[in-house]
């Protein structure tokens, strides 16, 4: 599992590793039930608080993305990857809902948040 933290980009570093994470759960990189590093192995690989990746660790599991065993760790979850695609879709739909209402009243139409997505997504790539 390879895990890349930017400090530019603005975002938490707990949801920097939650969304790597989610993303090789999602794919199949990682399967069902396979181990994760120990929070403690995986905040000194990173270099980064212990809190911070407990945080990580915490937020995935609340998600239904890993399951933790007393004593072994914490391990992929053999939860259906297609309903927490879904539950994923549900939120994003949320926010581009709140997105919509947020606009409206500025005159903000859905394609112009189209275009920003377009744009946001650049940015990625």
């Amino acid at each position: 599992m390879k895990i890349l933290i930017d400090n530019r980009k603005g975002i938490p570093i707990y949801e920097q590793i939650c969304e790597q994470i989610k993303g090789e759960i999602l794919s199949g990189e990682l399967p069902p039930d396979s181990a994760l590093p120990s929070i403690r192995n995986l905040a000194k690989d990173l270099r980064i608080s212990v809190i911070t990746t407990k945080r990580a660790y915490e937020e995935l599991e609340r998600d239904g993305f890993i399951y933790t065993a007393a004593g072994k760790g914490c391990f992929v979850s053999g939860a259906n990857t297609e309903l927490v695609k879904e539950t994923v879709l549900t939120r994003i739909e949320e926010h581009l809902s709140e997105a919509l209402r947020l606009g409206t009243p500025i005159g903000v139409t859905a394609n112009d948040i189209k275009d920003m997505i377009d744009l946001l997504s650049e940015d990625d790539v």
